[in-house]
C-alpha cells in the first residue's frame, strides 16, 4: 500500500511533548520495518494522539490496523491520509490512497462506494498533468470486472497493461498485483503452462519480502486460493507452506491468518490428516468471525468442517456445518448434495448438484462440482447424465495439464466405463487414475478408486485382484476413519462379513476404530458413549479374540477381514 520511507514531520508546543512525539513516532516506524504490528500501531498512534500525525504516516497507522484486523481504524487513518495528500495537491498519492479505500469496500462487497472512491482517484488523475503510475492501479477494478463477467482476454489485457505500467515505473507492488490476475487470465484462456510460469514468478516477489505487506498478504491469499480452485494441489501445498512462515513471522499479524488456516485445513484434509483439518478449520472460522473478513471467507472454513465431518460419516455436525457455510454466503456444494447422498437420500442430493452445476459457467467453478456430479449422478442411475458431467471433466482435462484434474477425469471415466458395462476398458482408466492421486499424496481419493478397481475386476471374473484392491481401499478407509465409505464396502460385500468371531455390533465399531489408532476418548466421542463404556468394549474384545493388546486386536482385524 505504501513504501516505508517517510519524512518526518512533527510540530509541538512543548520540547517535552516533542520530544515523546518523536520518540513514539521513530519508535512505530521501526516497529513496521520489523512486522511487530501491535508495538507499532500501539506507538504511532500515541504519536498520532499527542499531535496529528502527517499523510505517510498515517498510512502507516493504516497498515498496522490493517494487519492486526481492525479495517474500521484503517479505513479511518486512510481516509485521513488522503485528505491530506488532496491539500496538498498531491495527485498521485491521493488517488492510490484513493484507490485503496476502493479496493477495500469492494473485497466488502459494498459497489456503490467502492465505485465513489475509484471515480474520485480518477478525477484526481485527470486533473493532474503528466504521468503518474497510479494509472496502473485504476486499472485493478476494471480488470476484475472483466474477469467476473468471464471476458478473460479483456481481463488479460487490461492486467497486462497495468503491468507494463508497473515495470516502467519499477512500481513491485503494482507488478505483482496485476501480474497475478495475468496468470489467472492465461490459464482460464487455456494458456496453463504460461500461466503457470507467471504464477511462480509473482509468488516469488511475494517471498522475497520487497513487497509491501497488505500486498504480498494479498498475493499469497489469491494465489493459493486459485491453486486450489484449478486443483494445482502441488502449488497449493508449497505456497501454503510458505504463507504459513510468514503468517509465523508475524505473531501479532490477524488479518490473513484466518484464510492462512482455512488453506491449511484443506490441504490437511487431502493428506488425510482429517483431526488436524478440523482443528484448523475450526481456529480460522474463530479468526475470520471477529469481524476483519468478509462473511463468505467465514462460511468457507465452516465448509471446511462439514467436509471432514462429512468424510468421518458425522452427518449431524456435518450438516450444520454446510447449512452455515450457505447463511454466510459459501455455496456448500458439492459436499451438501454428497451428504444427502450419504443420508440415503438420492433425489435431494441430485436436485442439489444439478441446481449447483446450472448456476456455474467459470470451467474451474464446475471443476469443483463436476466429481460429485458424475458420482451422484451414477447413483441414481442416469447413464447418460454421468457421461456427459465426465466427458466435460476429460475436456477440462485435456485443456489445463493439471495433475489433479487428470486424476479425478480419470476417476470419473472409469467409473462411468463400469457402469456403462465395461470392467476391461475402465481398468486402465481406474489405474491411472490411482497412480496420480498416490503421486499428490490423496490417500483417500487413491482409496475410492481402489474400491472401483475391485469392483471391475470382480466383474471381470478375477476375484483374488478383486480381494486384494477391496482389502487395501478397506485398510485405508479404516485408517483414515471414513465411515461413509466404510460402509459402502459393506454394501459392496453383502453387509458385515458373516464371520465375526462372536463380536457384537458395538464390538465391531469399537474395533474398527481401535484399529484406526483411536484412543478410547476419541471413539466415546465418536460413538457417543462413555469412555468407560467403551473400556468394557475393549475388555470384551480382547477376550473374545484371545488377544491382550491394542496392536493385537489390530492386526487380528485386519487379518480376518473385520475392518
Amino acid at each position: 500500500m505504501t513504501t516505508i520511507t517517510h519524512a518526518t514531520s512533527v510540530s509541538v508546543t512543548h520540547d517535552g511533548d516533542m520530544t515523546r512525539v518523536a520518540v513514539d513516532l521513530e519508535q512505530g516506524r521501526q516497529a513496521v520495518q520489523r512486522r511487530a504490528w501491535k508495538d507499532a500501531h500501539d506507538a504511532l498512534a500515541a504519536a498520532d494522539q499527542a499531535d496529528p500525525l502527517p499523510a505517510s504516516d498515517l498510512e502507516l497507522l493504516a497498515t498496522t490496523a490493517y494487519m492486526l484486523g481492525d479495517d474500521e481504524e484503517y479505513v479511518r487513518a486512510l481516509e485521513r491520509a488522503h485528505r491530506l495528500y488532496v491539500e496538498d495537491d498531491d495527485a498521485g498519492r491521493g488517488a492510490r490512497t484513493a484507490f485503496w479505500l476502493g479496493l477495500d469496500r469492494m473485497l466488502h462487497g459494498q459497489s456503490a462506494p467502492a465505485n465513489g472512491w475509484f471515480a474520485r482517484a480518477e478525477r484526481l488523475l485527470a486533473r493532474a498533468d503528466g504521468d503518474y503510475v497510479e494509472r496502473g492501479y485504476l486499472l485493478i477494478p476494471r480488470m476484475l470486472e472483466h474477469a467476473a463477467r468471464g471476458d478473460n482476454q479483456a481481463a488479460h489485457d487490461c492486467a497486462a497493461e497495468a503491468v507494463a505500467i508497473g515495470e516502467r515505473f519499477g512500481d513491485e507492488d503494482l507488478v505483482a498485483l496485476t501480474a497475478q490476475d495475468q496468470a489467472h487470465a492465461l490459464m482460464r484462456l487455456g494458456h496453463t503452462e504460461e500461466g503457470l510460469r507467471l504464477l511462480d514468478e509473482t509468488m516469488l516477489l511475494a517471498t522475497s519480502d520487497r513487497l509491501t505487506p497488505i500486498v504480498t498478504g494479498l498475493i499469497y491469499c489469491n494465489t493459493i486460493a486459485f491453486c486450489q480452485g484449478a486443483y494445482e494441489l502441488r502449488r497449493a501445498r508449497e505456497w501454503t507452506d510458505a504463507l504459513t512462515s510468514w503468517c509465523e513471522q508475524q505473531p501479532d499479524m490477524v488479518r490473513h491468518t484466518g484464510l492462512c488456516l482455512v488453506h491449511r485445513a484443506e490441504i490437511l484434509e487431502l493428506s488425510g490428516a482429517w483431526a488436524d483439518a478440523l482443528e484448523e478449520a475450526g481456529r480460522a472460522y474463530e479468526r475470520l468471525t471477529r469481524g476483519t473478513a468478509s462473511r463468505s471467507d467465514a462460511g468457507y472454513a465452516r465448509y471446511r468442517q462439514g467436509e471432514v465431518h462429512r468424510l468421518r460419516g458425522d452427518f449431524a455436525p456435518a450438516e450444520a456445518a454446510y447449512t452455515e457455510a450457505a447463511e454466510l454466503g459459501f455455496e456448500p456444494q458439492p459436499g451438501l448434495a454428497l451428504l444427502r447422498l450419504g443420508q440415503g437420500r438420492a433425489e435431494a442430493a441430485e436436485g442439489a448438484i444439478r441446481r449447483a452445476l446450472s448456476e456455474t459457467s467459470e470451467p474451474f467453478a464446475r471443476l469443483r462440482l463436476l466429481p460429485g456430479y458424475v458420482d451422484i449422478m451414477l447413483s441414481v442411475g442416469d447413464l447418460d447424465a454421468a457421461r456427459d458431467g465426465s466427458r466435460e471433466l476429460a475436456e477440462i482435462a485435456e485443456r489445463h495439464a493439471i495433475v489433479a484434474v487428470q486424476a479425478a477425469s480419470s476417476q470419473a471415466r472409469g467409473s462411468v466405463q463400469l457402469a456403462d458395462g465395461d470392467p476391461q476398458g475402465a481398468l486402465g482408466a481406474l489405474r491411472d487414475s490411482f497412480r496420480l492421486w498416490q503421486e499428490l499424496g490423496v490417500p483417500h481419493e487413491a482409496a475410492r478408486v481402489r474400491a472401483v478397481l475391485g469392483q471391475a475386476c470382480g466383474a471381470l471374473g478375477d476375484d483374488d485382484s478383486a480381494t486384494l484392491e477391496l482389502d487395501a481401499a478397506r485398510r485405508t478407509f479404516t485408517e483414515l476413519g471414513s465411515v461413509t465409505e466404510l460402509a459402502r464396502l459393506d454394501a459392496l460385500s453383502g453387509g458385515t462379513p458373516a464371520e465375526t468371531h462372536g463380536l457384537t455390533e458395538r464390538e465391531l465399531e469399537v474395533l474398527r476404530l481401535v484399529a484406526a489408532g483411536k484412543s478410547n476418548r476419541a471413539i466415546a466421542a465418536k460413538l457417543v458413549i462413555s469412555e468407560h463404556t467403551v473400556a468394557r468394549h475393549v475388555q470384551n474384545i480382547f477376550a473374545k479374540l484371545g488377544v491382550s493388546s491394542r496392536t493385537a486386536a489390530s492386526a487380528f482385524a485386519f487379518e480376518h477381514g473385520l475392518v
